[in-house]
């Protein structure tokens, strides 16, 4: 897939130098400050520090690892969702950081083909780091050209989460595996007063649960066509818009989801107000144990003719990840040095029992703190996977992708105008 970033793109994208002092602050330093020349500091550009998961576990590791290196000073820069645009804007200024720890999504899918960042398949392999990386955290961080785009850290699980007791109370005796056996609980349970799948309608995790069932009937190599073209044409995709509609029209989803957030998810399923969600590592990792103890892990229901033998669950690898900018290859001793820090065993170890986070290296690390993570991992060959297909959406068409999230979420909508909505969204985009 060719982004569509180019760099006359980038340059647009930060209309000037003149924008980059508009831009929110990093800890304290403009965007244009946010590199620096000594060849014995190293700036880390992350999305951890605050209140995103796995921060208090990075920043510690961090403490480690200047004790360990006390000739090597670390300038942390932290940003949110707004990092992509921040960053972009110092790399027009020649003043980005030496690492960027972010996903692979939206903005940055386009980083290392316009040159904001580089390959690192040589330091990979000179560093002898492959072998600790899982071949499949590999596949989805090299583009179509073969590059790695960085050296994959943080992967996440993304199964559906059941609070068993909340079915057994509405009469539910097992999982629902099959659509039909969805509308059926979802009516027992609204009989009871309990929402049946509380998902964010109007985010990216609506987004996500939506194109989970419309892959239904999509193989995976289908499914990366229709998302990296927009092409909605196909029967399978038709065939799973249908399966969507008929179930949001049963009620399946909670009341009004189509104005619902990631936030208003999480807390309708983990204070029992809702007995389903769609839920990535990160959720699972704060379900209370009260709710957790209670709560099985497992797939999507599937209708019938599905490709896929059991129910659904996505699966990435393509969370935070280590990128090395060109003001990073000056500092590159530094750059190793962190790195091999971070991808050491028991650094692994401690995000997986201190944060409960998901990685995409190697470990027999499994975290009794966390039970719903860890048995989110175990699902194994319980359930079908399907693609997770934020890699392969054209970066314009991300945030209009959402917006016929909500579209499609609201009651009555017809299939044949979801389609035109997840269509438009990447003519508009």
């Amino acid at each position: 897939m060719r982004s569509p970033l180019t760099r006359r793109g980038l340059l647009a994208a930060g209309s000037g130098l003149a924008a980059a002092t508009a831009l929110p602050a990093l800890s304290g330093c403009s965007s244009l400050a946010a590199a620096d020349s000594d060849p014995d500091t190293l700036v880390v550009h992350t999305q951890l520090g605050t209140t995103a998961p796995g921060s208090p576990t990075y920043l510690s590791l961090l403490d480690g690892f200047r004790k360990e290196n006390p000739g090597v000073k670390v300038k942390n820069l932290i940003n949110g969702d707004d990092l992509g645009q921040v960053y972009e804007t110092s790399r027009l200024a020649r003043k980005e950081a030496d690492v960027v720890m972010v996903n692979i999504d939206d903005k940055t899918v386009a980083w290392t083909d316009v040159g904001a960042t580089i390959d690192v398949t040589h330091h990979l392999d000179a560093w002898g780091l492959r072998e600790r990386v899982l071949p499949d955290a590999l596949a989805q961080w090299t583009d179509d050209k073969g590059r790695l785009r960085g050296f994959p850290y943080f992967a996440a699980n993304w199964p559906v989460a059941y609070n068993r007791a909340l079915l057994e109370r509405a009469g539910v005796d097992a999982l629902p595996a099959t659509g039909d056996e969805l509308i059926a609980a979802s009516r027992k349970l609204r009989a009871k007063g309990i929402q049946p799948v509380t998902v964010g309608g109007n985010d990216w995790t609506g987004q996500k649960l939506l194109a989970q069932v419309i892959q239904t009937f999509l193989t995976k190599d289908e499914a990366r066509h229709v998302y990296s073209t927009g092409d909605f044409s196909g029967r399978g995709v038709r065939e799973g818009i249908e399966y969507f509609v008929t179930l949001r029209d049963a009620g399946v989803f909670a009341d009004k989801a189509q104005g619902l957030t990631s936030d208003t998810m999480t807390t309708q399923y983990n204070t029992q107000a809702a007995a389903v969600e769609s839920a990535m590592s990160s959720a699972l990792a704060k379900v209370p144990d009260g709710v957790a103890r209670h709560t099985d892990v497992g797939g999507w229901p599937l209708a019938g003719g599905s490709v896929h033998a059991k129910p659904t669950i996505m699966r990435t690898y393509t969370l935070i990840g280590f990128w090395i900018s060109p003001n990073g290859t000056k500092k590159i001793d530094l750059v190793e040095k962190f790195v091999r820090y971070m991808y050491r065993p028991e650094s692994v170890a401690r995000f997986i029992t201190e944060s409960g986070r998901d990685m995409a290296l190697h470990t027999d690390t499994v975290s009794k703190d966390f039970p719903l993570v860890a048995a989110a991992r175990r699902l194994g060959g319980d359930v079908s996977e399907v693609l997770l297909a934020d890699v392969y959406v054209p970066a314009p068409a991300n945030q209009p992708l959402i917006t016929a999230t909500s579209t499609s979420f609201t009651r009555g909508t017809s299939a044949a105008k979801v389609r035109a909505a997840l269509e438009a969204a990447y003519r508009t985009g």
